[in-house]
Parts: structure tokens; C-alpha cells; sequence
């Protein structure tokens, strides 16, 4: 018996969806049931506010990446405007 090839391509894609969708599930089978430690946030120490890292240092990270990308911008349109 020769199926029609029209079943045969929704017969692939069915079982590459329940793959697709098998696989996706599998991390969440691995998750952790435990309740997470109650000092609150661990990656600080018990002075810190809360805060990670350097605030300061992000703001001047962010502003030399937009002056960044401003002047590679400014340069495109100089080198490839037309005479």
C-alpha cells in the first residue's frame, strides 16, 4: 500500500514536533523540588543591600557601548553616502 506523500510529510512533521516537544520537556523533569535557603540573597554579603557588582561601572559600560555604536554609525553613513 504507497501512502500519498502529503501523509507522509504531516506523518515527518508530527514526529519531529513530539520530539521537539519531548526534549523541551526533559530540563523541567530536572528541576529541583527543594525550597531555596532563606538568608535571602546568597550572591551578596549580609552588609550589601542587595546590590551585585558595580553599579557605576555598568552606567559608563552602557554609555561608551552607545558612543560606540554611534560613531561605527556616523562613520557607515559618512563612508557610503552617495556625491
Amino acid at each position: 500500500m504507497r501512502w500519498p506523500g502529503g501523509f507522509r510529510r504531516w506523518l515527518g512533521a508530527g514526529a519531529c514536533l513530539l520530539a521537539s516537544l519531548v526534549m523541551a520537556a526533559a530540563p523541567v523533569f530536572a528541576a529541583d523540588p527543594t525550597a531555596s535557603p532563606a538568608g535571602g540573597d546568597v550572591r551578596t554579603s549580609s552588609t550589601a543591600p542587595g546590590l551585585v557588582g558595580d553599579p557605576l561601572f555598568a552606567v559608563v559600560g552602557v554609555v561608551v557601548v552607545g558612543l560606540v555604536a554611534l560613531g561605527a554609525t556616523l562613520l557607515y553613513v559618512r563612508l557610503t553616502a552617495r556625491p
